[in-house]
């Protein structure tokens, strides 16, 4: 199809006539308007990591905020239960915003996610303590967390199809990782913000309310995604459908494709657990059990997040290279291999110089594997319930890895062993490493 020709979605009529006027007939063409398009959805999704991320840096200063207690880990515990209930809502998410993405198309659903978002960031930033209004408080940052979830349940997995169908397949790789890479500038944005107002503010002030400045800034810049992404155009691939997929369909598609979700599943497992371990968890996970300063932590976790920035990327073009699979069951290898070893050498003698260490050699890991995972789950599920599927899958593996800094302070807590984090990776890569070999591309089993 050439970019002037009329796709049969615009000519079609009857219970086609949806298709014809819900999407926008420009999909980008040229490298510079793919490369634009890129940059427009990876900015939204930069949003939903930036909350996740200032949620989890500043998990016991919000603790004693909503959660108070006379013993810090009940705290820590329920702010990090808090964090992880988010994730419960992921699969509902993925499931009714999914199957609505797949019908109203990928640039509507990247706007709605977005909306419903800023309305959980904006919960959690104004809701006061429960010194204020006793239980009410917990209950409605409770509320802002699982609106959030109910989002995320699908934002990425739009953002993640949208980018793999206005790529190419000879950089596929490369384009669908700027999801990824948009994650670690909010990690690094708000590792930076917590450096720079620890500077500024006294940590009495920081816990009593100078956590809620950097979620105040995520609600500032919400305007501004919401210009950039109202411009984006639908992609050729959902504007050339016949006919959006109906909601039986979908239905009967995952029911027949079950084992398609369930190996996504294990292999995102993979990647949001070395994720929250390396970012979400090292500020609590340094200060709380290391008893390193909170500036050491944060200026670590930013330093994983430049390392990731720059190594997704370059990992998510090798796989355009060299294939997915050796990236996957590579990674996959040395992270059961090394993860416990490492972090038990880390925890035998706190320093920053190990933290930096340990964390940037999981970074490697963790970038290595995503840059192949993320466009691999796009190539695994079936066309036609793309966002559904790939959201499924994915939201269901962060029910688990989303709960990784709450299980990781349940462990030490109940083992003593101050390594733990180390063997739950290692569990996850296990996990991943068996569903990338017995993984196919949806095409291939078509062939």
């Amino acid at each position: 199809m050439t970019p002037s020709s009329t796709p049969p979605a615009y000519q079609a009529d009857g219970a086609d006539t949806f298709a014809a006027h819900s999407v926008t007939p420009a999909p980008p063409q040229t490298t510079r308007e793919r490369m634009k398009a890129a940059a427009q959805v990876a900015s939204g999704n930069m949003l939903e990591m930036y909350d996740f991320m200032v949620f989890g840096y500043y998990a016991a200063a919000i603790g004693r905020t909503f959660f108070p207690s006379s013993d810090p880990y009940a705290e820590l515990l329920l702010s990090f239960a808090t964090f992880g209930a988010g994730f419960l809502m992921r699969p509902l998410g993925a499931f009714v915003l999914g199957a609505y993405v797949d019908r109203i198309g990928r640039r509507k659903g990247l706007i709605l996610t977005l909306t419903l978002m800023a309305i959980g960031t904006l919960t959690l930033t104004l809701t006061p303590g429960y010194a204020a209004i006793g239980l009410l408080a917990p209950l409605m940052v409770l509320a802002g967390r699982l609106l959030q979830g109910f989002s995320a349940g699908v934002e990425l997995g739009s953002t993640s199809v949208y980018l793999a169908e206005i790529a190419k397949p000879y950089n596929k790789g490369f384009i669908v990782s700027f999801q990824s890479a948009s994650q670690q500038i909010a990690v690094m944005v708000a590792a930076a913000l917590g450096v720079g107002l620890a500077s500024l503010i006294s940590a009495q002030d920081m816990a009593a309310w100078g956590w809620r400045i950097p979620l105040l800034i995520g609600c500032l810049i919400v305007p501004v995604l919401f210009f950039l992404r109202r411009h984006l155009q639908e992609t050729e691939a959902f504007a050339t459908q016949h006919s959006p997929p109906k909601l039986k369909e979908i239905l009967t598609t995952i029911q027949q494709e079950w084992r398609v979700i369930v190996t996504g599943l294990f292999i995102v497992l993979m990647t949001t657990t070395s994720f929250y371990i390396i970012t979400a968890y090292t500020p609590s996970f340094g200060s709380a059990v290391l008893h390193l300063s909170a500036h050491v932590s944060l200026v670590v976790t930013l330093c994983v997040g430049l390392s990731n920035f720059v190594l997704v990327p370059v990992f998510g073009a090798l796989s355009d290279k060299i294939g997915r699979k050796p990236l996957l069951t590579g990674a996959t290898a040395l992270a059961i291999l090394t993860a416990y070893p490492t972090m038990h050498w880390l925890v035998s003698a706190p320093s920053f110089g190990r933290l930096l260490s340990v964390e940037l050699w999981l970074s490697v890991l963790y970038s290595a594997y995503n840059g192949a995972a993320v466009v691999y789950l796009t190539e695994i599920v079936p066309p036609r319930i793309r966002t559904t599927g790939f959201s499924l899958a994915y939201s269901l593996a962060t029910c688990v890895g989303g709960f990784t800094p709450t299980l990781c302070t349940w462990l030490i807590h109940t083992t003593g062993n101050r390594a733990m984090p180390g063997l739950w990776l290692a569990f996850a890569a296990l996990c991943g490493l068996i569903a990338s070999v017995v993984a196919q591309p949806y095409d291939s089993k078509k062939a």
